[in-house]
């Protein structure tokens, strides 16, 4: 036969031909073979694992005139009219498109009537979760109090959407991910019975793709073997998913561990010339890095990997990174693969991306060599603004010293040196207490705590927060998506944005409303949310005396000094920045 449809062809017609669901199967052979059907099933799974062709199939099983038995016959006349959809008996539903509460109580009306055709009628409503409040709550009476005649099936990939009196009426069976081996094992049966080439590199590069979909994976197949004309190699299939090579991947991760800039940069636009995305390119990165850190962490983690094919060449890599720091290219490029999808030019991002993680890379080993003992806990990414602040102070109270030496008091006496003294600590004291006026209220406590657990949890819940804010309103997603959580309360929520005019829009009163809906609807519990910049929090000194971003200098000593380390101040750090308080 032809490759066309060739998931048509493979669709499975029997119990026996489902892969990676043996559980499911046994339970639903068990229950025919002593004839206790249940009125309604839930099949709930990710897409392509077969609910679907499940359903099909214990329809055929309950009408084949031959049984009812484990398995259809797919011979006698019942069993083949079902195959084809012409039974009136059993019918299909796409909830998608029919999700009001009229097709429902319609269906209601024509559950009561006898079947004609066959011994039961079956209802097979395909993604359940769409229909409406109301159409639920007409179904829900069905459900109560079904004719002995009728089954329901329904089937779905988000069940957590289904009401709970829906899911306690029917018999769920969860279908899960179909596994790689077994993936692989049934692509390259495909390929023996319809003629096709396939090398095992390229047939696990399809099943990696497919993310545990048996309908993808046998898609992806017919899509590759009608564009080869019969032979599927690894590097045809790259080509067609418009995949990249893993090589052109670990080139880049060792040109970011090396802060090879250049290799970066010639890498990324070999990639653009050769017709790829940058927001594809992100997403593969993504994976690739993601694969290093299985490889690196779990034993045996080559099974565990999501994209890798030929895991014991990049094992070295892996090998070579540290563990935190596949944690920040992780958490980095996933920051930027979410702001990419609002960019007008991606590419510049996707450069941007790796760029700064190359330099953050040499930021966090200058930061650990230099910093003072005092700093230890500052964060990485603070850590370089922090010791150049350091510095500036050191510099102006070097100059202050060589100022007050000229002397304060006509009679010679120490006062100089006391003078200096107590200036140099006000600069501290006002370093260490002085923070951006616009700082939220509380501010204190979240710094406290900000490394808190009850926080990591929370930060690890956030793209779902983003997730269900875009799906209530895109444009405040839009806003918010420029924050990034940096603390909490037990009452309230610190977002530090990037952007003045993303943070001024976030805190109108309405968009206010829904993030915080949003937040108890997440977290389990109302928080209140608090905002500031992200450049104010990130220079605030968490740990220990290291420096704030507006400084106050004290005027004490003679009025001949006084001007001159004024002047220093304010050539230094500029006029905006200081304030002197008489």
């Amino acid at each position: 036969m032809g490759h066309i449809a060739l998931y048509r062809a493979w669709r499975p017609q029997s119990f026996g031909d489902m892969v990676g669901q043996q559980h499911i199967i046994q339970t639903l052979q068990n229950s025919l073979r002593e004839q206790r059907f249940s009125h309604a099933y839930l099949f709930s799974g990710p897409r392509g694992t077969g609910k679907t062709s499940a359903a099909k199939i214990l329809a055929k099983a309950v009408n084949c005139e031959r049984g009812p038995s484990t398995e259809p016959c797919n011979e006698c006349e019942a069993c083949r009219r079902i195959t084809a959809g012409a039974v009136m008996d059993v019918v299909e539903i796409d909830a998608a498109s029919n999700r009001g509460v009229e097709e429902i109580r319609d269906l209601r009306e024509k559950v009561k009537y006898a079947p004609t055709e066959v011994r039961h009628k079956v209802y097979i409503i395909d993604e359940v979760h769409m229909l409406t409040t109301e159409a639920f709550n007409a179904l829900l009476k069905t459900l109560e109090e079904p004719p002995t005649h009728v089954m329901f099936i329904l089937a779905t990939t988000e069940p957590h959407r289904l009401p709970a009196t829906i899911i306690s009426r029917c018999q769920r069976f969860d279908f899960r991910r179909v596994s790689l081996e077994e993936q692989v094992d049934r692509l390259a049966q495909v390929c023996s019975e319809e003629k096709i080439e396939a090398d095992r590199d390229g047939l696990e590069y399809i099943a990696k793709l497919s993310d545990g979909g048996m309908r993808d994976a046998i898609s992806l197949l017919d899509q590759a073997a009608s564009f080869t004309d019969g032979r599927v190699t690894y590097q045809q299939v790259l080509d067609i998913t418009g995949g990249m090579p893993e090589e052109q991947f670990a080139k880049l991760a060792l040109a970011v561990r090396e802060q090879d800039v250049a290799t970066v940069l010639t890498v990324i636009e070999q990639m653009m010339q050769e017709g790829k995305s940058a927001d594809k390119c992100m997403e593969s990165l993504l994976y690739f890095f993601r694969d290093l850190l299985m490889v690196k962490l779990v034993p045996n983690g080559g099974v565990m990997t999501e994209r890798l094919t030929q895991v014991n060449t990049f094992r070295d890599i892996a090998e070579s990174y540290g563990a935190s720091d596949l944690f920040a290219v992780i958490d980095t490029l996933n920051r930027y693969q979410t702001e990419m999808k609002y960019a007008t030019q991606p590419q510049t991002l996707f450069e941007v991306a790796l760029l700064h993680i190359a330099t953050q890379r040499s930021g966090t080993v200058s930061a650990s060599s230099s910093v003072a003992p005092a700093a230890g806990n500052i964060p990485a990414e603070a850590s370089g603004v922090v010791q150049q602040l350091q510095r500036q102070v050191a510099a102006l109270e070097s100059k202050l010293n060589d100022a007050l030496k000229q002397g304060v008091h006509a009679d010679g006496s120490s006062a100089a040196g006391s003078s200096r003294e107590r200036t140099t600590a006000a600069v501290r004291q006002n370093v260490r207490t002085s923070v951006h006026a616009k700082k939220p209220p509380q501010f204190e406590q979240y710094v406290a705590n900000c490394n808190s657990p009850q926080f990591q949890q929370v930060r690890g819940q956030w793209g779902q927060v983003l997730q269900r804010v875009k799906e209530v309103g895109v444009t405040i997603h839009a806003w918010l998506v420029n924050g990034e959580p940096v603390s909490m309360l037990e009452d309230g929520l610190l977002v530090a944005f990037k952007n003045t005019i993303h943070r001024d829009t976030t805190e109108k009163p309405s968009n206010r409303e829904v993030i915080e809906r949003v937040l108890q609807e997440v977290l389990g519990k109302p928080y209140r949310l608090d905002t500031m910049m992200l450049k104010d929090w990130e220079v605030t000194d968490k740990s220990s005396d290291a420096p704030t971003e507006v400084f106050q200098l004290e005027q004490e000593g003679a009025e001949d000094t006084k001007g001159k380390w004024i002047d220093e101040a304010i050539q230094m750090f500029g006029e905006e920045l200081v304030i002197i308080k008489e």
